[in-house]
């Protein structure tokens, strides 16, 4: 039986206002003929405009959605209203469902297999070629962190990368000694159309965004934090060979080398139960990317699942802000390991075969300290059921400086806060992003008393993503 969401967490799912809306007015039970749900499924039949009723069917363990309507929204509003009923326990439960349910539950199970199939595949491929030694490279990063370097010899990436890189220095050591006053905004178009051209498209993102920093009262100081980071990166980048595989994985990915995403999949998986914290979507260049943050109760570990789509189109919302899931993970590499991908789910009441601990994905994060799975595991103020355990602002700040001390361009990272009271500009005493100051709901939820909030960490402050009210209900924020 999955927890029943709440109407916030239903409405959060929905891809834009206008389906906000058309939900709500969708979700009353007079819209439809019948529906029920067997507690892992709901599904429905809703009137339309034409004869026959649209079907609707969300598999609530993803979740997943399936309706016959032609909305190219997703989920659509059916799925969503159907949602807003389920959730105010509008919706009666039943033994089984239709035959239509069953065979595209069947059907999605039967993908499922197979693709974990695959994956298993993959990794007991890539632990016979470790073993055997005929990818050690590879597997420690030297492929993509510069084997080819190491070995005498570069790639034609890496030499148009390194020919912007060297460009990159020098310019930036033209702005330190004519002054920052004088950087002007063509420049860093300029600059940035040239890194991309030589296929560095990491640094050339950072140097385009320098416009929005200039655009800030505190500007001289931010450039030249932003200036420094983006020597350090190119300078790293240079001296890839004499750093750890994990240091030089870091710089590669921060320069714009990508990591297949079959390879991240065959890599070693971390199982646990992630709570999914919240999520934030941005636009950008005519694609919208969606960041949905966990953490593991067992492990500790934090994780971060970014999914892309052109403007107008669906992004993933299978992760349900306020949930747990049991899964296995599996991150890119890194030597602060964040980016995750959901490899395989499993069923929510198997618990007993997890392992617990960092050890139980063959990782060693995280670094800032043997004891941070325990605290997390245990949680810092005793939280409701439901409610996810927490840490204290003084241990957040332990974390974040671990985080900074192995990867120093980190620009994020999830953080669950237990027993803070949140104000106007800071929480628990730690500040606010400016975006994020004057948090009516979180101090609503609060009412002046210590609350658990999760939340996500920035060089410039705290952003609020979710909080838990006193019967462990997440409220979004």
């Amino acid at each position: 039986m999955i927890e029943r969401w709440s109407r916030d967490q239903v409405l959060a799912l929905a891809p834009d206002a206008a389906s906000r809306s058309a939900a709500q007015k969708v979700a009353a039970p007079g819209k439809w003929s019948a529906c029920g749900t067997t507690g892992t499924v709901v599904y429905g039949e809703c009137e339309g405009s034409g004869a026959r009723p649209y079907l609707a069917c969300v598999d609530l363990t993803e979740p997943a959605y399936r309706c016959s309507c032609p909305s190219r929204k997703f989920p659509c509003k059916h799925a969503l209203g159907l949602l807003l009923m389920w959730a105010a326990d509008g919706v009666p439960v039943e033994q089984g469902a239709p035959q239509w349910v069953t065979e595209w539950v069947e059907a999605r199970a039967e993908r499922a297999a197979k693709e974990a199939a695959k994956i298993e595949e993959a990794r007991a491929k890539k632990a016979a070629e470790v073993s055997s030694g005929e990818a050690d490279g590879e597997a420690h990063g030297a492929g993509r962190s510069g084997g080819s370097s190491r070995s005498g010899a570069e790639s034609v990436r890496h030499g148009r990368v390194a020919a912007g890189l060297s460009e990159l220095e020098r310019w930036l050591d033209d702005q330190v000694r004519q002054g920052l006053a004088g950087a002007a905004e063509h420049e860093w178009e300029g600059l940035a159309k040239r890194l991309i051209d030589a296929q560095a498209p990491g640094v050339a993102g950072v140097v385009s965004r320098l416009v929005r920093v200039r655009a800030d009262d505190d500007w001289p100081g931010r450039l030249l934090e932003e200036y420094a980071l983006i020597h350090l990166l190119a300078v790293a980048y240079r001296r890839r060979a004499e750093l750890p595989g994990a240091l030089a994985e870091t710089v590669l990915s921060r320069v714009g080398f990508p990591v297949p995403k079959e390879e991240v999949l065959a890599g070693a998986a971390v199982r646990d139960r992630w709570d999914v914290l919240g999520r934030r979507d941005e636009e950008q260049d005519r694609l919208t990317s969606r960041r949905v943050w966990l953490r593991g109760r067992r492990s500790g570990r934090a994780a971060l699942v970014l999914s892309f789509a052109p403007q107008g189109q669906p992004l993933d919302a299978s992760l349900v802000t306020g949930t747990t899931i049991e899964a296995d993970l599996t991150y890119y590499p890194g030597a602060a390991p964040l980016r995750a991908l959901v490899a395989t789910r499993h069923d929510p009441g198997a618990t007993a075969a997890m392992r617990s601990g960092p050890g139980a994905g063959g990782a060693a994060w995280p670094a800032s300290g043997a004891d941070d799975a325990t605290r997390y595991d245990s949680g810092a103020g005793g939280a409701v059921a439901g409610t996810p355990p927490g840490v204290s602002p003084e241990q957040a700040l332990d974390e974040v400086a671990g985080v900074l001390g192995e990867d120093p361009w980190t620009e994020s990272w999830p953080l669950v806060l237990a027993g803070v009271v949140p104000g106007r500009d800071s929480i628990g005493g730690l500040p606010l992003h400016r975006a994020a100051r004057d948090p009516w709901r979180l101090i609503a939820v609060s009412g002046g008393r210590p609350v658990t909030v999760a939340v996500e960490w920035t060089p410039r402050g705290l952003r609020p993503l979710t909080t838990w009210d006193d019967e462990g209900t997440a409220v979004i924020l």
